[in-house]
């Protein structure tokens, strides 16, 4: 396959879903330009420039960094469609009205690149005859690509093909979505609303006709079709909420004037409560009240017979939640025989979507596996629904779902395909197997997609009947304790995984990772620290340490926090690179482990912080030595600086809990370096970071030498403590807050001496451990621990 060099790409419609989908591009470092309608008046910009400053304000940020907005290029149709010449891929993302898409797809052909793909983000309507506007030349070129809301943080991404789309663009398109912005992409045929609404939506409509029947309130039904279902924790009334109410009716509508034929529409019907709640502009989230209304601190739900907001907050039925932890094939036979009206409810929904995916496989999808990534990617599902059926036990469901259709408890009385109880999917107990999943048009198994993108993908998401992929069997193992693998997958690289929950840093952890540098100096061109779920390190584990505080007191934990330290030294001066694979969180210890890595790759939606003030405490892991150290680096680059100014936000930093909530933050932050790499998708950071091992050694990577540097001294700590003074003063901050920021200055100054004294990182490592042992022993330190074991939460003293 000829290599897609994505140079450029215009989005067209800077509405919700464009202007986001530009922040996207601009988060992964794709030059994007920004289309919309010239404004009326002022500036013919500014509906863009509009569209581009509230992407700054909009919550969850659609942007890595706000100030990274300014790339964003801002053009009219009126006077910049020339731009469009220089663009590889043009995206298409204004509202969903065909004959407003048509008329602009006349209009921007002309300028369209020879080799340029055309993709449109529309969420259901034909992709085929949209491009009926487009020339002859351009057809073959163009597709959908649909992201779902929000486009950063949402895994989703369906392309769909129109009859003469070019297989070598489809893959092109993928390898591009895939790599460069971290998505899940799924094939999907060109029927309305594609797979994920077209299934979704379906199911949202089919929850709330069975809350009607079994007369369950909104909060009830959001508790139990959320995580105790292994879904969104918004569950379904608080996810239309969000989404909002108009657009989801918006989708409604399209599945009710282009699938009148479809054995289910009956259930297509907007609900009555549904439509008066829009006819109130009460549209969810983005009016203020829904199915939801906030008031004050207060969360209020509809009463749907009264009309009125009620206090929320009901649950399940405890009953009903221990039939949820069950496995699979008892938790589904357990809800089926019940007599409980909610445990009546989930057997329903779930018989509604297995009924519902098995009649429309063959008609919306390539495969079954399509529309189980589609409904975990964008739905939030632990599981897709073939894939539950088939944990549940395929035949015995299967039977089940034909009893109710055929007794009139199913939502409609279309049978179930042949296909599911006889031949090989009967035979195999299911649609997925390791030789490939169901495809109901082609009646066979498919293989998985063999683009050389998923070769990046060392440990896939996988499905239930796949051959199994658990990475922490895999490879040749060197070394196990209780909480850490070090094994290899080459030969070449070696890698540490951590196994404990959160993978917080105990001794055991500790012993681990410096048995694992030993390893791999001896036998191996380096180290990766990788751990393959969204965690990369929580922290220490301070209730590992419990013990011995217990039993010897502050004094007891020293040794063991010299241990960490010292482990931190040992990696970063460890005679191979040691590269930190990060995912997920990367807080306090997780945070002083990857700085202390020769590199790190990180995942671009990646949290790092040093967060230990929220227990009571300072970093003790080295963090701040790597603060103050960093800032002399930073300072030696820039003659004649001040090394306090270099120094003051690393320590606003720690002193704050600040955590970068992104990687493009974290590198702002100083957590990353200029020279760390970040990688869009997930399943591609362990592939990057043992080329990067390969790559350093192969350069005859050296460690860096042990040097002093200087410290800010004794002045700097006086004026931060001054400011810290007038903030606890002015009811700011805490006086315990006051004493954890004075003594974090007193570290990453260097403690009591002169400005520009040279210091070693084990000076200010042993400055670290003194304060942090000492804050062992303060009541308002152990208020916060004790509070942050019990209930997960920072307690504010």
């Amino acid at each position: 396959m000829e290599r897609f060099n994505v140079r450029k790409v215009a989005v067209l419609g800077a509405g919700v879903m464009g202007a986001q989908i530009a922040a996207h591009l601009v988060n992964v470092r794709v030059p994007v330009v920004l289309f919309d309608l010239p404004a009326k008046d002022g500036p013919k910009n500014g509906i863009v420039t509009k569209a581009i400053d509230g992407l700054k304000k909009l919550k969850p940020a659609p942007l890595g960094v706000a100030d990274d907005a300014v790339h964003i290029e801002a053009a009219n149709y009126e006077e910049h469609l020339d731009k469009l010449r220089g663009c590889d891929l043009v995206i298409e993302a204004i509202a969903e009205r065909m004959d407003w898409k048509l008329d602009l797809y006349r209009k921007v052909a002309p300028f369209v690149a020879p080799h340029a793909i055309v993709a449109s983000n529309t969420s259901g309507l034909s992709i085929t005859k949209l491009a009926d506007a487009l020339p002859d030349e351009i057809r073959p070129r163009f597709c959908g690509v649909h992201f779902f809301n929000p486009p950063r943080y949402m895994s989703l991404v369906e392309l769909i093909p129109t009859p003469v789309t070019r297989a070598d663009v489809l893959a092109q398109l993928e390898t591009f979505c895939t790599t460069t912005l971290g998505k899940g992409v799924v094939h999907a045929k060109d029927t309305p609303n594609f797979i994920a609404n077209r299934v979704g939506i379906a199911g949202m409509l089919a929850t709330m006709i069975e809350a009607g029947k079994f007369g369950l309130t909104v909060d009830v039904v959001d508790d139990l079709t959320g995580k105790k279902l292994g879904r969104a924790s918004s569950g379904t009334f608080r996810t239309a909420d969000v989404v909002g109410l108009d657009t989801m009716a918006h989708v409604i509508k399209t599945m009710q004037d282009n699938l009148q034929g479809d054995p289910f529409y009956a259930t297509y019907a907007t609900p009555p409560v549904l439509a008066r709640l829009i006819e109130q502009g009460a549209l969810g989230q983005k009016s203020g009240a829904g199915f939801y209304k906030k008031v004050g601190k207060d969360i209020l739900r509809l009463d749907a017979a009264s009309g009125e907001y009620v206090a929320a907050g009901a649950k399940a039925d405890a009953i009903v939640e221990r039939m949820l932890k069950k496995p699979a094939p008892e938790r589904l036979k357990l809800l089926r025989e019940s007599s409980n009206p909610q445990a009546q409810f989930v057997w329903a929904i779930l018989r509604d979507s297995f009924h519902y995916c098995a009649v429309h496989l063959a008609e919306i999808a390539d495969t079954a596996r399509h529309v189980d990534f589609a409904m975990r990617r964008g739905f939030g599902m632990q599981q897709g629904p073939f894939e539950l059926w088939q944990a549940a036990g395929w035949t015995q469901v299967a039977q089940w779902v034909k009893e109710d259709i055929d007794a009139g408890k199913a939502l409609s009385n279309a049978p179930l395909p042949d296909w599911v109880f006889d031949g090989p999917v009967a035979e195999r107990g299911g649609v997925h197997t390791p030789e490939g999943s169901w495809s109901a048009a082609e009646r066979r198994f498919v293989p998985l997609a063999t683009l050389p993108v998923y070769g990046r993908q060392l440990f896939p998401e996988t499905l239930v009947g796949w051959a199994p992929n658990d990475p922490l069997k895999a490879g040749v193992e060197e070394f196990r304790n209780d909480e850490i693998r070090v094994w290899t997958l080459d030969g070449q690289v070696l890698i540490a995984s951590i196994t404990a929950k959160l993978h917080l840093i105990s001794p055991a952890v500790t012993e681990g990772l410096l048995k694992a540098v030993e390893i791999a100096e001896a036998r191996y061109q380096g180290l990766v620290i990788w751990s393959p779920d969204d965690v990369f390190s929580a922290g220490a584990n301070l209730e590992s340490l419990m013990p011995v505080f217990m039993k010897l007191g502050a004094k007891g934990i020293a040794p063991e926090e010299k241990k960490l330290q010292d482990m931190m030294l040992r990696i970063r001066y460890a005679q191979v690179p040691v590269v930190a694979a990060m995912r997920g969180l990367a807080l306090g210890g997780g945070c002083e482990l990857a700085v202390h890595c020769a590199r790190r790759v990180a995942h671009l939606e990646t949290y790092v912080g040093l967060v230990e003030v929220g227990v009571g405490l300072i970093p003790g892991g080295g963090g701040l030595a790597y603060i103050a150290r960093r800032a002399a680096e930073q300072a030696a680059a820039a003659p004649g600086t001040d090394l306090l100014a270099f120094l003051r936000e690393g320590y606003l930093a720690a002193a704050m809990a600040k955590v970068g909530t992104s990687a493009l933050e974290s590198r702002k932050l100083g957590y990353l370096l200029d020279g760390d790499i970040v990688v869009p998708h997930k399943d591609e950071l362990l592939h990057v970071a043992i080329g990067q091992v390969k790559a350093m050694a192969d350069a005859g990577w050296r460690p860096p030498m042990k040097t002093l540097f200087p410290v800010a001294g004794r002045s700097a700590k006086a004026t931060i403590q001054a400011q810290l003074v007038a903030m606890r003063d002015g009811g700011q901050i805490s006086a315990h807050d006051y004493h954890l920021g004075t003594l974090i200055a007193d570290v990453v100054c260097g403690g009591d001496v002169d400005a520009g004294t040279l210091v070693s990182e084990e000076y200010l490592m042993t400055l670290e451990r003194k304060h942090f042992c000492a804050l062992l022993d303060h009541p308002k330190t152990q208020e916060r621990i004790m509070g942050m074991l019990q209930t997960g939460k920072p307690v504010r003293n």
